[in-house]
This record gives structure tokens, sequence and C-alpha cells, in this order.
């Protein structure tokens, strides 16, 4: 099941993040942890990664566990969700970051497989993880609120031709879901938003088979820059916050004004 920070009473609020163990996950659990979140990150295969975060999250003497997951399986995300109330309660945060993207190409040469897979993980996964969130936080269900957080992309609004325009779908779906969800569950004590991250130095882009991806393009960004996966994670923390608590169906983009 992974780490868990033992001996200790449970700790309140406590944030889900899928997709944890890199990236923009792995820096939204170390600052929530830095904040009082205790932390469960969920992962697919990198368990090395995963414990990492944990261990430095540990180190610094906050709550951490991780779990193995795949966000598109239901059976999956119902146990996931079943070893966070077993171990902090009920969740009052989740981050629906777990995603993916595959090797550029066009649309005339991707399969129905590829999409599958991309919509999957991307979407279906991001809509099963709040249907969990939801019959927890939510009022309606005696719950006592709380906030959800998907990760959108820039290239929900820029279509990602050449390259990506399956994974760049797959987020305008997650922009539709956030303002959806956000009306549908808004008088029941749970706010919902999304992030859009531009070109941010995360290893996503070698899944695409372009490590440098950010460099290439961080000239068509008015900041003439990439973005880091802190400056994400600290739109995502505010988004948490009480700081953001008339804020719900809201994107906010991370772009650098791309």
């Amino acid at each position: 099941m992974g780490k868990v920070c033992a001996g200790e009473a449970l700790v309140t609020p406590t944030l889900l993040i899928t997709g944890g163990s890199r990236g923009i996950g792995a820096a939204t659990a170390r600052l929530a942890a830095q904040r009082g979140y205790a932390v469960c990150i969920s992962y697919l295969r990198n368990k090395s990664a995963a414990e990492a975060v944990v261990d430095d999250i540990l180190a610094l003497g906050g709550r951490a566990m991780a779990i193995a997951a795949d966000v598109g399986i239901e059976t999956e995300v119902i146990r996931l969700f079943g070893a966070v109330n077993a171990q902090y309660g009920s969740i009052s945060a989740l981050v629906n970051n777990a995603g993916i993207l595959e090797q550029q190409m066009r649309v005339d040469q991707m399969d129905a497989a590829r999409l599958l897979r991309i919509f999957t993980t991307n979407v279906v996964g991001s809509f099963l993880c709040a249907r969990e969130a939801v019959r927890r936080m939510s009022s309606r269900y005696g719950g006592s609120g709380g906030a959800i957080v998907n990760l959108s992309s820039g290239a929900a609004r820029l279509g990602a031709p050449g390259e990506y325009v399956d994974y760049a779908a797959s987020k305008g779906a997650i922009d539709t879901f956030t303002i959806g969800l956000a009306r549908e569950v808004a008088d029941e004590g749970i706010r919902v938003n999304a992030v859009r991250p531009g070109v941010i130095y995360t290893e996503i882009h070698a899944d695409g088979g372009e490590p440098q991806r950010v460099d290439r393009l961080k000239a068509t960004v008015p900041m003439q820059r990439g973005g880091q996966a802190e400056e994400v994670a600290n739109a995502i923390l505010w988004l948490l916050s009480d700081e953001a608590s008339y804020v719900t169906g809201a994107i906010l983009d991370v772009t650098g004004g791309r």
C-alpha cells in the first residue's frame, strides 16, 4: 500500500493527489504537506519515485502515503479511496493530476487503442476519482464539504496540432467537466476548479518523444520562458485554500501568457 507515517493521530485536512510521483503532482504534494495537509499520492508504476516524494515529506515532519492505482480502472479507484479512508479518514481535497500523453503524431496516424488509453486515464479517471470524492465530501451524503482541482492544459485552447491533438481534446473535456461538476455540487459544500498549465519543465515531454520540448517552445511564450512545476503547484494550493472560498467553476491559466 506504500509508506505511511506511523504512530500519529489522524490529521486533517487530507489531500489525495493522483499521479503524484513526479512533475506537477510531486511538487503539489510537497507544498501541500508544508501547508499542513496529510497527503496521499497515487502512482501507476514508479514506486521508487512515489516513495521518494513520501520520504521528502516525512523527513520534514509531515504525513504522507503512496498507493499504486490505475485511475482508469473503477475497482482500483474504489480501492484507492478506501485506503485513504482507512488511514486518514475521509478526504477533504482532491487533485485530479494523473494524465498521460503518447508519442507525437498526427491524427491521421492515431489508432483507436491509443485514443482509448488517453481518454481512459485523462477523462474517465478524473470522473471516477471525482465521483468518489463527491460521495465523501458532499453534504448530500453527510460530508462536510471540500475542494477539487482538475489538471487541464493550455493545449485545450491551442489544440496541439501535429503533436497531441488527442491529449488536447482530453483536456478540453476536463474543462467542460470542471464547469459542469462545479455547478452540480456548488450547493453541497464542494468547490471544483481547474488549472491549465502551459509549457512546464516536467518529465511528461519525454513521454512524447521530445524531452527538450519546453526549450523549443519557450520563445512562443510571452514571458519568454518555460514554467516550473512549483509555479503550477502554487496555483493549485490557492484554489484548494480558503482564500479561494468564493471561486468555483474557474479555469486558471498558468501559461506565461501563451
